[in-house]
C-alpha cells in the first residue's frame, strides 16, 4: 500500500504537531507518522512544560517571547474546540535567583531590547517576597557525597529578577492534542503506532517513508521532528556526517515533593545551586537540573534502551539542592519523579534547517527547552519549507520570518545545521 501526501512528518510530540497545523495552513497535504499511540506521549509527555523568556542570546529570547505570547492566546491560536478542551498557560512568573558566577545583564539586555519586563530584586525583596527562601549562598553547585555540600560561600546570593511573563503549560499532552486537532480541522492526518524504518530517496530528493509493516508513505518533504531518535531518523536518512551540529540523546530526571506551605509558589530557576523548581498540581512541586558540571551526564546511544527508573542518586543531588534553599521541604521517603530523555545539539540551540538532501527538513535538538517555543516552531519550519521548495537558496540567503505578535524578525539562519557550535549558549537546559 502506498499513500502521496505534500509533507511527512515524522513524530508527533509538540513540535511535530506545531508543524503539522502551520503546513496545513499554508495549504499542504500532511501526515504525522508516529510510533507511539498519541501525539505528546514520547518526550513531550515528560516535559516540565515551562514557559519562560530569558535565553543566553537573543535570538532565543525574542522566539520565546514571542512564543509566550501565543500560549496566553492559545484557543485563539488553536482555532477550533478540541473535545477535551484546551491546555492553559499557568502564570506563576519566574524568580531567577543568581549566583557569584553569573549576573545576568547579558539576558537582561535582551529583554531591554525587546521590551520584556522585569524587575530586580536585592536580597531584602526577595525574602520578603519569597519568605520560605534561605538566601544564602551556596555556589558552585555541589553534590551531597560531597564534602563541602551545604556549606555556605556568602552571607547571601547576589539577588534575584523577577520576570512576570513565564509559567508552565498544565497539560502538555494535551497542548499536543490541541495542535493535532487544529491540524485535522485544516486537512492533516495522523498515523499512530506507526515506526519509520526507512528513509527512500529518488534522483537526489527525499522520496517517502517506509514503515516497519512495510507500507511506503510517498511525500516530496519529509521532516524530522522526531525528539530524542532524531539522530537515528538522520542516520536513515544518510546526512548524519554533513552537518556541523549534531544532536544526541541525553537521559534527564525531574523529582516531585510536597509544596511548601506559601500563597505565593512561583517558578523558581536558581542558579546559585543549579536547580529549579515549579508547582504541580495537587499542592506538590516539581524539581530539576540545571546541569551544573556537578551532574553527570549520561548520553544513551539506543533512545528505546535506557533506565527509565528514578535514580537514588539524582533524587538526593536534585531534591537536597533544593532543600539547601527551601529549608523546610517535605522530603518523602520514597522518590518519585521521571526519568525521560532529552534531545540535545552540541550547543543546546535547536536546528531548524533544510538538509543536504532535498526535500528532507530538520526540527531537531529541541527537548528540554523548546516546548515553550512551538507554536513559533511550526510557523519557522511552514516559512522555511515553502521557501526553499519554491527554489529559495537558504544556506546562502537565510529565510526570516515576521513574528505576528511581537512584531521582531527572526533570521533562521541562526538555527543552521551548518553554524558554528554558539559559544554564547549556556550549555545547558537554560539554552
Amino acid at each position: 500500500m502506498t499513500d502521496r501526501y505534500d509533507a511527512i512528518i515524522i513524530g508527533a510530540g509538540i513540535i511535530g504537531a506545531g508543524i503539522a497545523f502551520e503546513l496545513s495552513k499554508k495549504g499542504y497535504r500532511t501526515v504525522n507518522v508516529d510510533k507511539l499511540a498519541a501525539a505528546g506521549e514520547g518526550s513531550t509527555g515528560a516535559t516540565c512544560a515551562i514557559v519562560r523568556t530569558h535565553y543566553s542570546t537573543w535570538d532565543g529570547t525574542a522566539l520565546a517571547y514571542e512564543s509566550f505570547r501565543h500560549w496566553q492566546d492559545w484557543p485563539g491560536y488553536l482555532e477550533v474546540e478540541d473535545e477535551r478542551g484546551p491546555a492553559r498557560l499557568i502564570e506563576t512568573g519566574l524568580v531567577i535567583i543568581r549566583s557569584a558566577q553569573r549576573s545576568f545583564k547579558k539576558e537582561l539586555g535582551f529583554h531591554d531590547q525587546l521590551g520584556i519586563p522585569y524587575e530586580e530584586w536585592d536580597v531584602a525583596t526577595l525574602q520578603a517576597e519569597i519568605p520560605f527562601c534561605d538566601a544564602t549562598a551556596f555556589y558552585p553547585p555541589r553534590r551531597p557525597d560531597d564534602e563541602h555540600f551545604g556549606d555556605p560561600t556568602a552571607q547571601s546570593v547576589p539577588g534575584a529578577i523577577f520576570i512576570p511573563a513565564a509559567g508552565y503549560v498544565n497539560d502538555p499532552q494535551l497542548a499536543s492534542h490541541n495542535l493535532q486537532r487544529a491540524a485535522e480541522a485544516k486537512g492533516a492526518k495522523f498515523l499512530f503506532d506507526t515506526e519509520v524504518v526507512g528513509i527512500r530517496r529518488h534522483e537526489g530528493r527525499v522520496a517517502g517513508v517506509t514503515s516497519k509493516s512495510g507500507d511506503a508513505i510517498d511525500a516530496p518533504v519529509v521532516v524530522n521532528a522526531a525528539g530524542p531518535h532524531s539522530f537515528i531518523v538522520n542516520r536513515m536518512a544518510g546526512i548524519d556526517g554533513t552537518m556541523k551540529v549534531i544532536t544526541r540523546a541525553l537521559r534527564h530526571e525531574v523529582h516531585y515533593l510536597p509544596a511548601p506551605d506559601a500563597e505565593r509558589l512561583p517558578f523558581i530557576s536558581d542558579d546559585d545551586i543549579g536547580g529549579y523548581c515549579r508547582p504541580e498540581v495537587g499542592h506538590t512541586m516539581l524539581i530539576g537540573s540545571q546541569d551544573p558540571a556537578c551532574d553527570p551526564q549520561e548520553w544513551i546511544d539506543d533512545p528505546d534502551d535506557f533506565n527509565r527508573d528514578v535514580t537514588s542518586s539524582q533524587w538526593q543531588s536534585q531534591v537536597y539542592r533544593m532543600a539547601l534553599r527551601i529549608p523546610g521541604l517535605d522530603i518523602p521517603t520514597h522518590p518519585k519523579g521521571i526519568a525521560d530523555l532529552y534531545d540535545v545539539s552540541d550547543d543546546w540551540i535547536p536546528i531548524y534547517d533544510r538538509s543536504d538532501l532535498g526535500g528532507f527538513y530538520l526540527a531537531i535538538g529541541t527537548s528540554g527547552n523548546q516546548f515553550k517555543n512551538a507554536p513559533m516552531v511550526g510557523r519557522l519550519m511552514a516559512e522555511l519549507i515553502a521557501a526553499c521548495e519554491a527554489g529559495h537558496d537558504h544556506d546562502v540567503d537565510a529565510v526570516r520570518v515576521r513574528c505576528p505578535y511581537t512584531g521582531e524578525s527572526l533570521d533562521l539562519g541562526f538555527y543552521s545545521r551548518n553554524r558554528e557550535v554558539n559559544r554564547a549558549s549556556s550549555f545547558s537546559v537554560l539554552g
